[in-house]
């Protein structure tokens, strides 16, 4: 291991042993491609890269080697297809080994990543293709999300090109009746990668046409400012917005992995359970952990099961883990006793709040410290509790010591400690900080209205300690702002998760007649815990004695299950849909009753 993340990053540490400095070091022509992952097969080309399999039993080792190998071949096959510098690509290949491939080969041909999720239907489908002006789509044909694609092509004029991917299973056979684990089996082996074909009309195969192309593949210029990848943010109102980075984003990473996931090169092996179309899959098991020149593990499942992914760990001796709280919630939940987990030295968590019961369940079942980060599609790591910290449950952790932020009121001056305002960061005209978004692609009003004054507003609120610890309250758009008080759901959430009744909950505001918004908690129940009144009384009154009074969720609603992205993200945004939706049908039936309609 040469420790070549040390060539571009740099850190030094306070008396007390934390991060208190970071800088990044690059040349104008780095590329990320090339210049690591390139740069490691030449010089250890049998370095472990990635341990990949699937429910199927399918299960491949890729070396560095191998990866440029595969990647050199997949940007000659993509270039016979039309792709040149600068087109837009949209990749939709859920935990596939062949994402790695064909996201390395993007950048090595200078074309701009799009990666997206296969949840899309086919209004989010069109309109991501002609917002981006999507030459080509890179799609699995697992599940429907071919058919989307089919459905609006036709809607789509930039669409040039169609190329389909043959899953090999990704979960989706293991729950059929006439699964036979043997006949998937077969293609374990590195003589086997892109093996399988798909014939579909109207498409191109991907697999059949990587393994005929050639394995030479001579260097396409690229500077660090050019763009690398792009991500679609969805908000709470209006069509998402276009997130474009350069390939400083690929750099900044390499805190994420070295200095919050604690990857390590040698003897480690790093699982961070994110699909490839949501922006964390590259945060934890591409950029930063290759850079690191560091093993990454991928598990190519359909649904999320806890003792699925707990055996994995111990089969498999991963060494480092990062998952959203909800999974580790998950895993609680789960026989826990049963797993060793020994091999676990380091674990993470992003994408919501953290709360402390379940910090402190995890600490005591495995030893081990959650470690909190806090980053955005816009941005990297930003706020983290990093290695050789010392986490307070609940909070973000500190400033990454890269970036100048403060927590700012309307106004544009500063909050005092314990006083709620926006996470903002410095954002000068003459040096865009590494790692932060370059624009929303296509949208200058939308970009002025997220960076100004010096400032990109990242739309999160939280409130500092004197400890200089950033604690999250929550989306400008999510806080609930009832009778004149500004309520954060966090922090209700956390309250309702200790209560034993509760195993998952999302706290929203609804619209209120006399307050403004009312607080209201959609809450799954424990087994065999009935959600009648008494309990909803009992609940309330829980929250009036853990947190200020007016807090408290005047509605409760109990659900079987809450709305979840595929890596386990509560979607608020579809409970307060739902909301909307029952209360606009209970004023049409009150108008009904009046004579009104």
């Amino acid at each position: 291991m040469r420790y070549l993340s040390e060539n571009y990053l740099s850190e030094s540490r306070d008396r007390n042993g934390e991060i208190a400095h970071i800088s990044l070091h690059y040349p104008q022509t780095f590329n990320w491609a090339y210049d690591v992952v390139d740069d490691i097969a030449t010089v250890e080309p049998d370095r472990p890269a990635m341990l990949w399999l699937n429910p199927e039993g399918e299960e491949h080792r890729f070396s560095f080697g191998d990866i440029k190998y595969w990647s050199d071949k997949c940007a000659n096959f993509l270039v016979s297809q039309g792709v040149r510098k600068g087109d837009a690509v949209l990749v939709i290949l859920r935990r596939h080994y062949q994402f790695w491939i064909v996201a390395v080969a993007l950048h090595k041909i200078g074309a701009l990543l799009v990666p997206a999720t296969f949840m899309l239907r086919e209004h989010d489908l069109e309109y991501r293709l002609n917002a981006a002006g999507i030459k080509v789509v890179i799609c699995t044909d697992a599940g429907a999300i071919a058919d989307v694609v089919d459905a609006v092509a036709p809607s789509c004029p930039d669409l040039q090109k169609k190329i389909i991917v043959a899953a090999g299973g990704a979960g989706l056979e293991v729950s059929e009746p006439s699964f036979e684990p043997s006949r998937h089996r077969c293609l374990s082996g590195p003589e086997h990668i892109c093996e399988l074909t798909s014939d579909r009309p109207g498409w191109v195969d991907l697999n059949s046409g990587v393994r005929a192309a050639s394995d030479f593949w001579g260097r396409i210029p690229t500077t660090v400012d050019e763009p690398m990848i792009m991500y679609f943010s969805s908000g709470t109102s209006g069509n998402p917005k276009m997130v474009l980075h350069n390939y400083t984003y690929a750099l900044a990473h390499t805190i994420t992995a070295k200095l919050w996931h604690n990857v390590v090169g040698d003897d480690g092996l790093h699982f961070t359970i994110a699909d490839t179309g949501w922006g964390k899959a590259v945060w934890g098991k591409f950029y930063g952990a290759w850079t690191q020149e560091a093993c990454v593990f991928t598990y190519d499942f359909d649904r999320f099961h806890a003792d699925d992914i707990l055996s994995l760990i111990d089969e498999y001796g991963i060494t480092t883990l990062c998952c959203p709280p909800t999974m580790y919630r998950l895993m609680m939940q789960a026989d826990i006793r049963k797993y060793r987990l020994n091999s676990l030295v380091y674990c993470t968590t992003a994408g919501e709040a953290l709360n402390p019961d379940l910090y402190d369940f995890w600490k005591s079942h495995t030893g081990l410290t959650i470690y909190e980060g806090f980053g955005q599609t816009e941005t990297p790591l930003t706020v983290a509790n990093l290695n050789g910290s010392r986490p307070k449950p609940g909070s973000m952790g500190k400033i990454v010591p890269l970036y100048d932020i403060r927590v700012l009121r309307e106004d544009g001056t500063e909050c005092e400690d314990g006083e709620t305002g926006e996470i903002c960061i410095r954002y000068p005209e003459d040096k865009r900080p590494e790692g932060i978004m370059v624009e929303y692609y296509r949208d200058p009003e939308k970009t002025a209205e997220a960076i100004y004054d010096g400032w990109y507003h990242t739309g999160d609120t939280a409130w500092r300690d004197e400890d200089n610890y950033l604690w999250y309250v929550g989306r400008n758009d999510d806080v609930i702002k009832s009778s004149g008080y500004r309520i954060g759901p966090t922090e209700i959430e956390s309250v309702l998760l200790q209560h034993e009744a509760v195993i998952e909950c999302a706290v929203t505001g609804v619209p209120d007649p006399i307050r403004g918004k009312a607080v209201k908690a959609t809450i799954v129940l424990a087994p065999g815990v009935e959600g009648t009144p008494e309990l909803t009384r009992e609940l309330q009154a829980y929250v009036k004695r853990e947190t200020a009074p007016y807090k408290f969720p005047r509605i409760i609603d109990y659900v079987d299950e809450l709305p979840k992205t595929v890596n386990g993200k509560i979607r608020r945004m579809a409970i307060r849909k739902r909301d909307e939706e029952l209360a606009a049908a209970e004023v049409a039936a009150m108008d009904k009753k009046d004579g009104l309609i």
